[in-house]
């Protein structure tokens, strides 16, 4: 079955979720989590969409094993809250290293935040950071967070793929 073109950008099964936005929906109103939705991430989506769509399925898959997915959900939602361009702003150590830190930090100024939270924010990482987490939980979101980033990335490329044939359709035509 040949999946959609606009696959990502009509992606968003978490708005059909009750019991998921019961625990993240809050959160969405804030102004800290909306400023998310204005940073490019991946090239073909924002940081919130990226964050919600690593959240989500990171829960769904948790719910459905039993696990804490109340936790999973929060701490999936947090895990990129961070709001520099990773591209120009440099640190004395690695991004990988940096972010998790920064994201945790910056949620625990919006909510309270378990053990566990912290656990699969701060090593979301650990494959960069060899710091590995503590939980299942954390190696969920850290799978899903690498899934969903190549998926974004396999997606931006196949738009730039389409664009660059249309230019040179477009540049046969004008010759």
């Amino acid at each position: 079955m040949k999946r959609k073109s606009v696959e990502l950008d009509e992606d968003r099964p978490w708005l059909d979720d009750p019991d998921y936005l019961a625990i993240v929906g809050e959160f969405l109103e804030l102004p800290e989590l909306k400023k998310l939705d204005m940073i490019e991430h991946h090239h073909i989506s924002t940081r919130l969409q990226h964050c919600l769509r690593v959240s989500y399925q990171s829960y769904t898959l948790t719910k459905r094993w039993g696990w804490k997915s109340y936790e999973t959900a929060r701490a999936g939602l947090f895990h990129d809250l961070f709001y520099y361009d990773w591209r120009e702003t440099k640190f004395a150590k690695s991004h990988a290293y940096v972010h998790p830190r920064i994201a945790y930090r910056n949620a625990k100024k919006l909510t309270e935040i378990s053990p566990l939270e912290k656990d699969i924010i701060i090593k979301h990482m650990w494959g960069a950071t060899l710091a590995p987490p503590r939980y299942k939980e954390s190696f969920v979101v850290t799978f899903v967070d690498d899934f969903i980033s190549v998926r974004e990335w396999r997606y931006s490329r196949r738009i730039k793929k389409q664009v660059r044939k249309h230019l040179r359709m477009d540049m046969r035509k004008v010759n």
